[in-house]
């Protein structure tokens, strides 16, 4: 009889766990479990993890420093932990991710990774793909400013692949939007561009990283993927994929797709663990378009309560 799986533990789709929550997490995983709640039904279920149930930990996270730092990598690969990294690296933006470190800084936290690590255990991602106003009639600007100098730089150290997708509205992006403009600060109007818009977007981008041999992934945007050229090289993305993780590190690790996520949507991704707590671990980079639970969220609640 086959034994099971491996697990695979996703570090994390709901915060930015090595930016702010490093020392957390290498303390459970010195404990050997994680207490994980889900977010809908509230229930909590105690995740044990070691070297001989968990095939691989696929990280998330903007900003890598206090990771580095830590050795945190380091020590879990002499744990036996096997280690993989989705790293959203950006254009320079102030005002759509007003908490993150300068773009060079973050450059050479990638150069660092793939010192340590070897550059086919990393994601950059380019995500999302933003559109929008400063004010009502102002002129449409985007965040693209950079990506031609990222690309290059991340293709020197030996990136080879780039995901991407365009800018999600939410109910909670369009409350905090609106919190910032009551306080007067500075924020933005996103737009939602038309598909024909979108696909000369991605062409570009994909003719592009072509030159740098990397290649363009798209992340849940199924509708776009599938009005692209038929001659296009772009593919559909699995941010955590098993099939990749087992090719990397050999082993036993879970191949099946979840479907908890967005896959309607045209996310690929293999099931994991995702131990990341919306309440427990507010991300502090606010950025204006996050899905999760930036810590600017927890001040909005606060000022509805009063």
């Amino acid at each position: 009889m086959p034994r099971n799986q491996d697990k695979i533990l996703s570090a994390s789709r709901r915060t930015d766990i090595p930016a702010f929550y490093t020392d957390w997490f290498m303390y459970r995983i010195k404990q050997g479990f994680f207490n994980i709640k889900n977010p809908c039904t509230k229930t909590v279920k105690k995740i044990q993890v070691s070297k001989d149930i968990i095939h691989s930990i696929v990280f998330w996270s903007k900003n890598y420093d206090a990771f580095i730092k830590a050795g945190a990598g380091e020590k879990l690969e002499k744990l036996g932990f096997n280690i993989y990294f989705n790293f959203t690296i950006n254009s320079e933006s102030p005002l759509l991710e007003p908490d993150l470190p300068p773009l060079k800084k973050r450059l050479e936290q990638l150069k660092k990774l793939t010192c340590f690590f070897g550059p086919e255990k990393i994601s950059w991602r380019f995500d999302p793909v933003c559109f929008y106003k400063t004010h009502d009639k102002g002129p449409v600007e985007n965040n693209l400013s950079d990506f031609v100098m990222i690309s290059e730089h991340a293709s020197k150290l030996g990136i080879r692949k780039c995901v991407t997708s365009f800018f999600d509205n939410y109910a909670k992006i369009e409350k905090r939007l609106e919190f910032y403009r009551r306080k007067g600060k500075k924020t933005v109007y996103f737009i939602d561009p038309p598909i024909d818009k979108k696909i000369k977007v991605i062409h570009r981008m994909e003719k592009h990283l072509e030159l740098s041999g990397i290649k363009l992934h798209l992340c849940c945007e199924k509708q776009l993927f599938s009005n692209l050229d038929f001659d296009t090289k772009v593919q559909q993305n699995s941010c955590i994929d098993g099939k990749l993780l087992k090719k990397l590190f050999g082993g036993n690790p879970e191949i099946k797709k979840d479907y908890g996520q967005r896959s309607k949507q045209g996310c690929r991704c293999t099931k994991s663990i995702d131990i990341g707590l919306y309440d427990a671990h507010p991300c502090f980079h606010n950025c204006l378009f996050c899905y999760a639970n930036p810590d600017i969220d927890n001040t909005i609640k606060k000022n509805r309560l009063k």
